[in-house]
This record gives C-alpha cells, structure tokens and sequence, in this order.
C-alpha cells in the first residue's frame, strides 16, 4: 500500500531544559529542509509574565502556570491545519512580552521550548518528539554563555537562577522525556579533547512509538563500524534501540555519511556547509556528530510529510 503524502504542515517537538542546545538543532534541521520550507518557533512567546513579574512572584518559567499552554496547544491545532496563527512574542533580550506577530504554516513546523509535552493533548499535536538532554555540566556551560553574551546576565545571575529552578526542573521538565519519540544527549567523550564542543559524542534513544527508518540497512550501505553503532538496550525498563555517534569520527568519515543521509532525503538540496553549525566561545564551528543527529531527524520529518507517520 502506498503512502498518501500529508496534505498539512509537519510539526516537530523540541523539548528540554533551558541551555540544552533546542534552537541550535532546530536551526540546522531548517538549513536541511530549506529554509523557505520551515517555520520555527519558540514556546516562550507563551510565558504569562515578563522577566520581572516572574521574579516578584517568586516564579520560575518551567512551571506549568506560568505559561498559556491552552493557547499555545490551540495555535498548534491550527497551524496543523495550515491556518495561520496571531502569536505573542517574548523577547530575551529584556524580558518584556511585546506585540505579537502573524505566523503562516509552512510544509514544516518546528516548535522548540520548555514544556511542550505538558499535557496529553500537547503531545497529540506533533508527528515527531525530541527530547534533549545533553550531560549537565556541558548544559550549564552552554547555558552561562548564552546567558551572559545575548540575555544580558552576569555569571552569578545565571547560577543563582539555576539554584532556583531546580525544583521546577525536576517536576515538570525531566518527566517529560518520558514521552518523546527520540531523546537525544550529548557526550563528552572518553578522551577529553577540550572546552570545544565539536567532538561530542551523540547517543539517540530511539523508542518504538515511530517507525524509524531502518538503521540496521542504512549502516550497512555506509559500512559503519565504530563511528556509529546501533544495539538494542532498555531505558527505564523498556527496549529501545539505541544509535550512538562517536565524536571521534573523522571528517573525510563523516561527510561520506552525511553525503548519503541527504540522498536520503529526495527534495532536500544537499549543502554539507549548512549542517552542524553550533556557536562556541570561539565563533562558529561544525560538529560532525550534530550534522548527523541533524539529518536523521529531517529523515524523520521527511517520511512524515510522505504520510509514513500517523498521529
């Protein structure tokens, strides 16, 4: 039986605590798709309160009820079915909620942000769910520099903010992952090979609530061997099929790879220069391990746009 291809937007879900990278993975799964073909989007345009009526409450933006999540899953329902949305926007660079702005729909929705599985009816709104949890002290690094470079913090704001939001991290962001499609996490590898970030290991937690695409001939037809591995393990108590990705890959490797993932992708223009792009404390650099954690997820929002996913 062949597939018939969606006749509305693909929405994928990024989810994840502050700092863990969301719109860095987001932006170069847009490059891939093609700019012109994504919507992006960020779940805190969704916060209730600016910055500083947070802090007079004593509030933390990972709570629940310090967002509209009833609007924001009633925006999803409707850019599912390709009408556009008038939606409010949160600026990090001072905390205000300023005027909102019209987003139309395009082929692809990427929706990034703290509390996307929230509630069950949430959930339903996405074809794809990624968690991501890189470990937590290469979170906090990343998350005291954006903080301090575009948001306007000192170091010791961010920590002690930090310290504040534990609680709610605990409660309402990490039971989330629970509910994603593929929880990704970024290691540091056995080796230390520094403060830069581009040999990072990748481990994809692939669990069966998506038909993901066969690894296992894919691997094959790229001859991998240590660069990536793909074994069935449990995670809290479940089997999964976990796809790890050495940062040690080379890079002549590496491009071979991706060359092949983005023939994968049939309306996709292959253009190595626009994936793995992260922002370090040097300028921008390419991570190999990213590009590919990039490409596989595209792969899914491709298959998904085919009607291979149902929801």
């Amino acid at each position: 039986m062949i597939a018939a291809k969606r006749t509305g937007p693909v929405i994928l879900g990024i989810v994840g605590d502050s700092g863990v990278g969301k719109t860095t993975l987001a932006r170069g799964i847009a490059r891939i798709l093609g700019p012109e073909r994504v919507t992006i989007f960020s779940m805190d345009d969704y916060h209730r309160y600016t910055r500083a009526e947070r802090y007079e409450r004593q509030l933390s933006a990972l709570e629940p009820d310090c967002n509209h999540l009833d609007i924001l899953t009633q925006h999803l329902k409707l850019l599912r079915k390709g009408e556009a949305v008038l939606k409010p926007v949160y600026d990090h660079t001072n905390g205000e909620l300023v005027r909102p702005e019209l987003m139309q729909p395009a082929d692809f929705i990427i929706a990034e942000g703290l509390l996307g599985y929230a509630s069950r009816e949430l959930r339903s709104c996405y074809d794809v769910k990624i968690f991501l949890e890189p470990e937590e002290d290469l979170r906090l690094r990343w998350k005291i520099h954006r903080d301090t470079t575009q948001r306007g913090y000192s170091q010791s704001d961010v920590l002690s903010i930090l310290e504040r939001r534990q609680r709610a991290r605990d409660t309402y962001i990490v039971p989330q992952r629970l509910f994603a499609d593929i929880v990704i996490r970024f290691v540091r590898p056995a080796v230390e090979t520094g403060q830069q970030d581009d040999q990072l290991d990748a481990c994809h937690v692939l669990r069966p609530t998506l038909p993901h695409p066969d690894f296992t001939s894919l691997l094959d037809s790229i001859h991998a061997d240590r660069d990536i591995r793909l074994q069935l393990t449990r995670d809290h108590g479940k089997p999964v099929d976990l796809l790890e990705i050495s940062g040690g890959i080379s890079p002549e490797r590496a491009s071979d790879i991706e060359r092949y993932l983005w023939s994968e992708l049939q309306d996709a223009k292959p253009d190595l220069d626009d994936v793995g792009l992260y922002e370090s404390s040097v300028g921008m650099r390419v991570s190999h391990p990213l590009a590919l954690t990039q490409l596989f997820i595209a792969i899914h929002m491709m298959k998904a746009a085919q009607g291979e996913y149902a929801i």
